[in-house]
């Protein structure tokens, strides 16, 4: 099966090399763990200034709370916003950072669309905390490296929560009548569980189709959100599913600007959140004269979607 994410969005955890710039600060702050001190910039929501690892890395995970917030215990599934700096345990450079860029990561906890040492440090964490994570290479990118980072590398973040949002297991909302024959049928469960998607051996649509399935009383996204989906995507022509977000058991995060399949972001815009809704893209909406890993050129896509929550 196909997997969407990397054609469409630009990654979550982007990094490439980013300059260092002055923090903001000159206090600093130094490691209960043996992590590397931070050495400027050390409050809440101010660029940090990292030392270099000294002595042997830690072997396993792990996680110093700088300082602890006020707001709700993260939780695996939900969407958070963060801000963040990582550097190699053996560099006092930064290979990334958010701060720069003045816009945090969205991703989704647990969905592995972050290194593991991520998604396990986190978790438990509360809302307006920072906490600097040492990540073994098996929890980070392992013996491959990636980018600027060396095969093997430990890694150290300094991370800030900026907001947790929870994401529901499935769309709920008032049944919307699907009496078009030459339309798809998706079915109306809300249990969380991957609805039916019933393709007709008619015609595709010459124009893009964005339908409620269900409709909630949710707020209306815009074209600059972030959201969090789950979906089942299909090829009219066959009726062969190419990618789900059920069947690998995690949501997708996607930030709408950053969004390159037009039909789908237009499918999902205006639409509220908390609903499912049945998007049929034409080929000029999708790939067009493009095959994309398996998925012919000129291909009309179904796609059944819960806008699960937005960010």
């Amino acid at each position: 099966m196909r997997r969407l994410a990397g054609l469409i969005v630009v990654p979550l955890l982007l990094l490439s090399t980013a300059a260092c710039g002055d923090s903001g600060g000159s206090d600093s702050t130094s490691s209960k763990n043996g992590l590397p001190a931070v050495t400027a910039g050390s409050k809440f929501g101010q660029k940090p200034t990292l030392e270099k690892g000294e002595g042997s890395p830690p072997k396993k995970l792990t996680v110093d709370v700088l300082s602890k917030g006020d707001g709700a215990t993260v939780k695996k599934g939900e969407a958070l916003q963060v801000n963040y700096l990582g550097q190699s345990w053996d560099s006092a450079k930064p290979f990334d950072n958010s701060f720069d860029r003045k816009q945090p990561l969205d991703l989704t906890l647990g969905a592995g669309q972050v290194i593991k040492g991520w998604d396990q440090g986190l978790e438990g964490q509360k809302v307006g905390s920072r906490v600097e994570l040492g990540i073994p290479p098996e929890l980070g990118y392992g013996a491959q490296g990636q980018g600027d980072i060396k095969p093997n590398a430990t890694l150290v973040f300094v991370v800030d929560i900026v907001k947790a949002t929870q994401v529901p297991k499935s769309a709920k909302g008032s049944e919307v009548a699907q009496d078009d024959a030459d339309l798809p049928k998706v079915g109306t469960n809300d249990d969380g569980k991957e609805p039916t998607v019933t393709i007709p051996k008619s015609d595709p649509p010459k124009k893009l189709v964005s339908n409620y399935v269900l409709e909630s009383k949710g707020a209306e996204v815009k074209a600059s959100d972030t959201v969090v989906l789950n979906y089942s995507a299909y090829i009219w022509k066959g009726r062969k599913q190419f990618d789900s977000t059920y069947k690998t058991g995690r949501t997708a995060t996607f930030p709408l600007p950053q969004l390159t399949l037009k039909g789908l972001k237009t499918g999902v815009v205006d639409k509220k959140v908390g609903s499912r809704v049945l998007i049929v893209l034409p080929p000029d909406q999708a790939f067009g004269d493009q095959e994309q890993q398996g998925i012919p050129k000129n291909s009309t896509l179904v796609f059944a979607v819960d806008i699960l929550a937005k960010v």
